[in-house]
């Protein structure tokens, strides 16, 4: 039997009877008859007892397959992180009697609704919708993702073998059908936000330059090398959240070469610290880089902290599914207000300032990103997310992120001596100010571009934690 499930095998028949409990039981429910062994599947009463296994398992596989992705960017990562996030917890939040559904909180969001008075094993419903939408959100044209695919059937068979064994058919196939109907109502409601297929048009080749000072260049070297900056548009995404929408654009020092200035003095900054940066240092920036060519992007890392929650905390499959769909939606919506922001100003990284106005061969730690500077993506869904998970897990909440332990650099003279370390930390905030700090360590971002993202990626959060999740 699946684990931590209830399966009545009730006999219809009353030619042998117990004790006399059990035989004015079935006297009470069934009437005589010829005797019959069925199952029948009990859900749980409450979710939150129900073990977190199979979502973190297709959390797990989402971060695979973002890693091994041909799409893999941080602006597309986030959303499909939103979508499969919101699809977990809307398949099985209909089984949970303190939990809402965010129908009718979403904007344009419409799902179709469990069968009333008929049984539903969640778990199988979670399967189906994970599977269904990782599948649409990324396809596999050609043979580029055939192998990814295989991952994620293979894992969905393994979990419904697991799962469906001595449990009615019609009731696992009823509650497969409600997972997949979930996924496709979703995946129809994200066709309309903007960002559909956005790995298709990465860079927009009719993108309009601004002229004059202050404005970001196109990186000599950096992570990947383009004339045009990454997804130019993301900013007019529809959000999650309608507490999102239409955020104020936070101001910014106003540009100035006078070395006196404030401009100046941040960039300046950058290039100081630079030249001083300790192993330890150079490790923090390494550890954080997250490029998408090489890793589960930096939206995927958010999502690795909600699995190292979910995992640390022992939480039920409930909560888990609340983590994972508030981390989504939460990353999903500082990736779309960042982006707003972003082309909003189109302002420069330090390298172009640095090699202007103060040392002309300057080059920072860490591979510049293709798009402009402020505000930090990295600070502002890094503290979206420690805003959620604090909200749901608490403070202080320890916890160790394994999740480039060991890794190795070669391409790079100056990454050879990292040897990447787990890190250790005490609260979800200490992890998103190493995140953002990372960036000034990296030569990439100024301390404005993080301090500025921090406290908008908060207000994202919280605008997240604001809808009902709970009755």
């Amino acid at each position: 039997m699946p684990p931590n499930y209830t399966i009545a095998f009730l006999r219809r028949g009353c030619k042998e009877s117990g004790t006399l409990l059990w035989f004015l039981f079935i006297l009470a429910i069934f009437s005589c008859g010829e005797e019959e062994v069925h199952p029948i599947y009990v859900a749980p009463p409450n979710l939150s007892d129900e073990p977190a296994d199979v979502g973190l398992q297709w959390a797990d596989m989402t971060l695979y397959t973002i890693r091994f992705s041909a799409f893999n960017t941080p602006t597309y990562s986030s959303r499909s992180l939103g979508y499969l996030g919101l699809a977990m917890y809307e398949s099985i939040v209909p089984g949970d009697p303190n939990h809402r559904s965010m129908r009718g909180q979403l904007s344009g969001l419409t799902l179709p609704l469990a069968e009333a008075g008929k049984p539903y094993h969640w778990i199988l419903s979670l399967n189906a919708a994970q599977i269904t939408l990782l599948k649409l959100l990324y396809p596999a044209p050609a043979n580029s993702h055939r192998f990814i695919h295989e991952r994620i059937d293979s894992l969905s068979n393994a979990v419904y073998t697991q799962q469906a064994k001595d449990i009615d058919p019609e009731i696992a196939d009823r509650s497969a059908e409600f997972g997949k109907a979930i996924a496709l109502a979703i995946y129809e409601w994200s066709l309309t936000d903007g960002g559909d297929q956005g790995y298709t048009r990465n860079f927009d080749p009719n993108f309009v330059f601004p002229t004059g000072p202050s404005y970001w260049v196109p990186p000599v070297r950096g992570q990947t090398v383009s004339a045009y900056p990454l997804h130019p548009h993301w900013g007019e995404n529809r959000v999650f959240a309608s507490g999102n929408e239409n955020m104020p654009i936070p101001a910014i020092i106003p540009f100035s070469t006078d070395p006196a200035s404030d401009y100046y003095k941040m960039y300046k900054a950058v290039y100081e610290k630079d030249k001083i940066l300790t192993l330890e240092e150079r490790e923090i920036a390494a550890w954080w880089g997250d490029d998408p060519t090489e890793t589960f992007s930096p939206p995927g890392h958010s999502y690795y902290i909600a699995t190292v929650a979910v995992r640390n905390s022992n939480a039920g499959i409930m909560k888990a599914s609340e983590a994972f769909a508030r981390v989504g939606i939460a990353v999903a919506d500082a990736f779309i207000n960042c982006w707003e922001i972003k082309y909003t100003y189109f302002n420069e990284r330090p390298s172009s300032f640095v090699n202007k106005y103060i040392d002309q061969s300057w080059r920072q730690f860490w591979p510049e990103p293709p798009f402009p500077a402020f505000p930090s993506g990295h600070s502002m869904h890094s503290a979206a997310m420690a805003t959620v998970l604090t909200d749901l897990f608490g403070e202080p909440f320890s916890f160790t992120d394994h999740s480039h332990e060991n890794y190795r650099r070669t391409d790079d003279l100056r990454f050879l001596d990292l040897t990447y370390p787990a890190r250790s930390f005490t609260s979800f905030w200490e992890a998103a100010n190493e995140s953002a700090y990372s960036r000034f360590l990296g030569g990439i971002h100024t301390q404005q571009d993080n301090e500025i993202a921090l406290q908008e990626g908060k207000k994202v959060g919280e605008n997240v934690n604001a809808l009902q999740w709970t009755k």
